[in-house]
C-alpha cells in the first residue's frame, strides 16, 4: 500500500528517508558536473585514438554496469556493438563474482569497467585477462583502490569515481543495493570517452546541458512540489497497488524502462515487467486478460476496505522519447489498454538532444521509484 498523504508532506518524507534517497536523485546534476571534471582531469580530452574499437565490452557488479551498457548501446545508435559481460558466482558479493571475456575478444576491443566497488578481486582478474588478450581497458572506480591499481598496471585508464558525502549512508546493513545517482557517476566519464573515440556525441557543452536539465527536473520533482504538478509523485501515486507493465518505444526509452524496473525492485521492493513495443502487445496481452486485469475481481466492490488490501492490477507505463510517428505502436498500445480496461501512465521526452531526453526520462522514473520506496507501507 502507498501512503499518498505522505507524498505531499515534505517533513514526513524527510523523516522516512533514512538513506538519503531523495538527496541522491536530486544531486544527479551535480554528479554529472563532478564526473565530467574527473574525466577531464584524467586526460580523456588529450587521448588520440586510432579509431573506433571493434566492440565495447562492459563489466561490473550491481545494476550500474547493465545501465551503462544499455545507455551506451542506445545513445551510440549502432555505431559499435556494446556487450554486457554477465558475472557468475555463488553470491552477488565482492570476491564471489567472476567475469570472463568472450572468446573473440582481443586487441581491437575496448573493456569498460564501471566499478563502484574498488576492491572486487573478480574485476582485477578480468583486467589481467584483458591485458593478456591485448584489450584496451578503462575503469571508473574509487581512486587508490585495488581495481584502479590493476588497471594502471595493465596500462589502462583509471578514472576516479565521483562521489558525494551521502554515498556512505549506503554502505550499511539494510541499505538498497545502489544509491540513486550512481549511474551518472559511472556513465558520464564513459560518455566522454565514447565521444572522444567517435562512438557517440557527448562533448563538454552537451554534458553541461545534461546537468542543467537534471537540475531543472530536480526542481520539478522535488518533495516540496505537490503531487498534481510533480511528474515523479504523480507516477508513484499511479503505481500504488499496481503491477507496472513498462512499455517502451525507442532505444533510449527501452534502456530507461529496464532501468526503471530495476529501480522499482531495488529501491521500492516492487515487481515490474519491461518490454519494448510492438512486441509488448503480444507478450503482455495475456496479463491484461488474466487475474491481474483491472476487472478480474468482480467481488472487489464488496471488499472490506479496512481489513482487506486491494488486489494488485496491471497498469501500463508507456515511455517514449518522441512524438508517435506513422509507424509508432503507441496507438495500438493505448487501444489494447482501453479494450482491457487497463489504466495507462505516459511519459514522453520530445525536446533536446538524445542525452537530454534520456536524462528527463531517467530523472522522473528515479524520483517515482524513490517516492514509492518512502511512501510504501506494510
Amino acid at each position: 500500500m502507498l501512503d499518498e498523504s505522505l507524498l505531499d508532506t515534505p517533513d514526513a518524507l524527510a523523516g522516512a528517508d533514512r538513506f538519503g534517497l531523495l538527496r541522491g536523485v536530486a544531486e544527479s546534476g551535480a554528479r554529472v558536473r563532478t564526473a565530467a571534471r574527473s574525466a577531464a582531469e584524467s586526460g580523456i580530452p588529450e587521448l588520440t585514438p586510432d579509431g573506433r574499437p571493434r566492440a565495447v565490452l562492459v563489466a561490473g557488479p550491481g545494476p550500474a554496469a547493465a545501465g551503462v551498457a544499455d545507455l551506451l548501446r542506445a545513445l551510440g545508435g549502432g555505431n559499435c556493438p556494446v556487450t554486457l559481460i554477465q558475472p557468475t558466482g555463488v553470491a552477488p558479493l565482492p570476491g564471489a563474482l567472476r567475469w570472463a571475456l568472450p572468446g573473440w575478444a582481443g586487441p581491437l576491443d575496448l573493456l569498460l569497467l564501471p566499478g563502484p566497488d574498488a576492491a572486487d578481486p573478480g574485476l582485477a582478474e578480468l583486467v589481467e585477462q584483458a591485458s593478456r588478450r591485448g584489450c584496451a581497458v578503462v575503469a571508473v572506480t574509487p581512486a587508490g583502490g585495488p581495481l584502479a591499481d590493476a588497471v594502471t598496471q595493465a596500462r589502462g585508464l583509471a578514472i576516479p569515481l565521483a562521489t558525494t558525502p551521502y554515498d556512505a549512508e549506503f554502505d550499511v546493513e539494510g541499505a538498497p543495493p545502489a544509491a540513486p545517482g550512481t549511474l551518472w557517476s559511472v556513465l558520464i566519464p564513459l560518455l566522454s570517452l565514447a565521444d572522444r573515440i567517435g562512438l557517440l556525441s557527448a562533448p563538454p557543452e552537451a554534458l553541461g546541458k545534461l546537468a542543467d536539465r537534471l537540475d531543472q527536473l530536480a526542481e520539478r520533482c522535488g518533495p516540496a512540489i505537490p503531487t498534481y504538478t510533480n511528474p515523479g509523485k504523480t507516477l508513484a501515486a499511479d503505481l500504488a497497488d499496481a503491477l507496472p507493465l513498462i512499455w517502451t518505444e525507442g532505444t533510449i526509452a527501452g534502456a530507461v524502462g529496464r532501468h526503471f524496473a530495476t529501480e522499482l525492485a531495488g529501491l521500492a521492493g516492487r515487481p515490474a515487467l519491461a518490454a519494448e513495443l510492438p512486441e509488448a502487445l503480444a507478450t503482455h496481452r495475456t496479463l491484461l486478460a488474466g487475474a491481474l486485469a483491472a476487472g478480474a475481481d468482480p467481488d472487489d466492490f464488496f471488499r472490506d476496505r479496512v481489513e482487506q488490501p486491494a488486489a494488485m492490477h496491471a497498469r501500463v507505463v508507456l515511455l517514449r522519447e518522441g512524438e508517435p510517428g506513422a509507424l509508432s505502436a503507441t496507438r495500438a498500445a493505448q487501444a489494447l489498454a482501453e479494450e482491457r480496461d487497463t489504466a495507462v501512465s505516459e511519459l514522453e521526452a520530445d525536446t533536446g538532444s538524445d542525452l537530454e531526453k534520456a536524462a528527463e526520462l531517467l530523472a522522473i522514473v528515479d524520483f517515482a521509484a524513490v517516492y514509492l520506496a518512502l511512501a510504501g507501507t506494510e
